[in-house]
């Protein structure tokens, strides 16, 4: 079994190594999924905003005007990635290496946290949403899009088996209770909205 450390290293050398391909890997998913990122950041009210997961920046496009970004990522091939794409839109995005179960930033330091997608790769959910709370100001607002594991029992029961298969060849976890998991990190007025059958959840939740 990996520990803490090993199991966010091998995150590491996943997203190291499919950085140069992730785009065009994600391209069919993205025609889907552009309007649900759109919708998700038409909810950041602006001022001090940390992006975990950024990836190689599929959200940049829809960054609000006036807001302070922040964007981490544990890759850094993903990383040299999401600042050419910060480059080419001229943005100015503060771009730094970090594991979201570890976050070194002080208590209270961001208006809104927002992750798309990141939530089923981070080994430990829990510990990744209670650092994203720790950051938060009070009455910060958490903003995230998921996948998570059907509520039809077949298709539940399905991604189950199939779970430990699409870790391993994709390293996400496709059977995921995640709005469970933000109530357990702490987070109040959670409120939901679904896509995809309900497989696919806009989930925004408060400090």
């Amino acid at each position: 079994m990996n520990t803490p450390a090993t199991a966010s290293e091998t995150v590491r050398r996943r997203y190291n190594r499919s950085a140069r391909f992730y785009d065009t890997e994600q391209k069919m998913m993205e025609r889907v999924a552009g309007r649900w990122r759109r919708e998700l950041w038409s909810r950041v009210p602006g001022g001090e905003v940390l992006e975990v997961g950024v990836g190689t920046g599929a959200n940049m496009p829809f960054y609000p005007a006036g807001a302070h970004i922040t964007a981490i990522d544990i890759a850094e091939n993903m990383l040299a990635r999401a600042g050419a794409r910060a480059a080419k839109l001229g943005l100015d995005v503060d771009l730094d290496r970090m594991d979201a179960e570890h976050l070194d930033f002080a208590d209270g330091r961001f208006d809104s946290v927002v992750a798309t997608f990141v939530f089923c790769s981070v080994p430990d959910p829990v510990a990744g949403l209670q650092e994203a709370r720790r950051v938060l100001k009070p009455g910060g607002v958490l903003l995230l899009m998921e996948h998570v594991r059907s509520q039809n029992p077949l298709l539940g029961k399905l991604m189950d088996i199939l779970n430990p298969v699409v870790v391993r060849v994709a390293g996400a976890n496709i059977n995921r209770h995640t709005v469970d998991n933000v109530r357990t990190a702490g987070f109040e007025e959670v409120s939901v909205s679904s896509h995809l059958r309900g497989i696919v959840k806009l989930i925004e939740a408060r400090k």
